[in-house]
């Protein structure tokens, strides 16, 4: 038999460029405007963002950071998180969510994920609480938001905040409400391949609460209020005026970027049902009175690495988010959970695989990736 010759139709994990071209003059515009200033650390540009933000996220205040990482980090150092003290986190998630626990002296406390939404369910925290539980962490992993009325009234219940890890999910909601504003504190990434990435590291955080926001505010600059006066050991988790600049002339398409990724969402399931996939492929769910913002697309498959290399050749980029969950991190061996106590998220770390979803994914090009991923199981059959 002959082999057949693959289809060279070339389709990225991301393609930042694409979104980059139609922005160029603008940016770099912005760019040449902090440059004249020299004003780059905090400054109007920042002042101007988070202004922007706030009225975006419908909060109170947001406090522009380094990273989602000390995003993370200031927050949990504002609700005194430190030593002998325990935070529930999902043990699924990018490992700044437990890291910054552990960092601070703390220990995080992991808890296994939903099969189906792979976010953490309030009964799951329920059964982790203890009297040393300082915060609660849940995580609107891809771009979906937990279910948060639980989880917010279990911490009410206990006395406990909550910190939304929200690093994937700007502009998703849940029941009309945008993620990141339920909690005592929300932590947004704008990582370049997030749906509204800077040109480099930046992160946010969010509150309805003034005295957090001050606190934030004092932490993120060394905890110095006035200048060089140290009330407070913080850290450098300050935003760049140059990431704040470029953050606002792409603010205004996160809405259109976003709706871009959940039509592509979309056709996605319309290619699965015409291959006939259903039973082969899970596919992401999005509940009821949630609107998914899809920063990832991520689907479970039997033969998962067999399959991702299928792709590979075919000129298809895909990542797993993620391979080790953290119980089965050497990190936090000492923790000495148990390595079958999370078989949700082990399920989830051997069988999950993201495809390509940014907004300009064309349909051919999402044709390309569904027939490649039908090809590869009707092979097996």
């Amino acid at each position: 038999m002959a082999t057949r010759t693959p289809v060279e139709i070339a389709v990225p994990l991301l393609d930042l460029a694409a979104q980059y071209q139609p922005l160029r003059d603008e940016i770099l515009a912005a760019i040449a405007r902090v440059c004249d200033s020299q004003r780059f650390i905090l400054g109007p540009e920042v002042d101007a963002l988070e202004r922007e933000l706030a009225d975006a996220l419908e909060c109170e205040h947001a406090i522009t950071v380094s990273s989602g990482t000390d995003a993370l980090l200031a927050a949990l150092m504002a609700l005194g998180v430190g030593p002998g003290a325990e935070v529930i986190t999902p043990t699924y998630s990018f490992f700044a969510t437990a890291g910054c626990v552990s960092r601070l002296g703390a220990t995080p406390v992991f808890v296994d994920i939903d099969p189906v939404t792979f976010n953490v369910t309030a009964a799951a925290i329920a059964r982790a609480v203890s009297p040393r539980t300082k915060a609660i962490v849940p995580v609107h992993l891809y771009g979906l938001s937990a279910d948060m009325d639980p989880i917010i009234e279990l911490g009410r219940r206990h006395g406990i905040p909550v910190i939304e890890d929200a690093a994937q999910a700007i502009g998703a909601q849940y029941h009309g409400h945008v993620t990141g504003t339920f909690g005592a504190i929300g932590c947004f990434s704008f990582f370049p391949s997030k749906n509204l990435g800077a040109f480099g590291d930046g992160g946010l955080v969010t509150t309805n609460d003034a005295a957090l926001a001050e606190e934030i505010k004092l932490l993120r600059n060394h905890g110095a209020e006035p200048k060089y006066y140290h009330s407070r050991i913080g850290g450098n988790f300050r935003m760049d005026a140059l990431q704040a600049a470029v953050l606002r002339v792409k603010l205004p398409h996160l809405p259109a970027w976003s709706d871009a990724r959940r039509r592509n969402a979309d056709r996605y399931r319309a290619l699965f049902a015409e291959f006939s996939l259903g039973p082969t492929v899970e596919l992401p769910v999005e509940p009821a009175g949630y609107t998914h913002i899809y920063n990832q697309f991520v689907i479970r498959v039997s033969e998962r690495d067999a399959l991702r290399a299928h792709l590979t050749a075919r000129q298809i980029g895909t990542e797993i988010y993620y391979p080790v969950p953290f119980h089965r991190q050497a990190c936090f061996a000492g923790l000495g959970r148990a390595a079958d106590e999370f078989p949700v998220a082990d399920r989830a770390a051997s069988t999950s695989i993201a495809l390509p979803i940014y907004g300009e994914l064309t349909a051919v090009q999402q044709r390309h990736v569904v027939a490649s991923i039908a090809e590869f199981y009707a092979a097996r059959r």
